[in-house]
């Protein structure tokens, strides 16, 4: 079969001139368009949740802590420290960038391994760019004889709990 100049062949027996060709690409492209926008809508209006863990952490039992110690949970990013005075916890992000401190029992304090900042066993800024303290965070005994630990609560520094 011969074709014009203005005709296709779409198919062995069907022929489309110029105009109708150009028409259905035009609306094919159309359709796959919306159907995008559509897609990106659908995205938009969906729910977007994000679960976060709670910010109350179960420490375990107060016999886990033995007098001296600094114990870092790292799932929960905070130390637990029982001293002469009581158990408290510090935040383990330092305030500077939001690094991950370590626990270092030889030098007897908490280092950040970004930036260098260092921390005694208080939270107390020693040396380093760190702005502030490591925050004390809220700390209490549930009824069952577990340490308890929120992190969204920020306390003064020296409230110690006494058991």
């Amino acid at each position: 079969m011969t074709t014009t100049k203005d005709t296709y062949i779409v198919q062995e027996g069907a022929v489309l001139d110029r105009r109708e060709f150009f028409t259905k690409l035009g609306l094919g492209s159309l359709g796959v368009a919306a159907a995008g926008t559509l897609a990106f809508y659908y995205q938009y209006l969906s729910p977007n949740v994000l679960f976060e863990p709670s910010p109350i952490v179960n420490a375990g039992a107060i016999d886990r802590y033995p007098l001296g110690s600094v114990t870092l949970d790292v799932n929960s990013a905070i130390y637990l420290v029982h001293i002469a005075r009581g158990y408290f916890s510090l935040s383990a992000i330092c305030t500077h960038l939001g690094c991950m401190t370590a626990w270092k029992p030889e030098l007897n304090m908490i280092a950040c391994p970004c930036h260098g900042s260092r921390f005694n066993r208080e939270g107390q800024k020693l040396a380093g760019p760190a702005p502030r303290p490591l925050p004390w965070l809220k700390t209490w005994l549930s009824d069952e004889g577990e340490l308890m630990v929120d992190r969204s609560i920020t306390i003064p520094q020296f409230q110690f709990l006494r058991v």
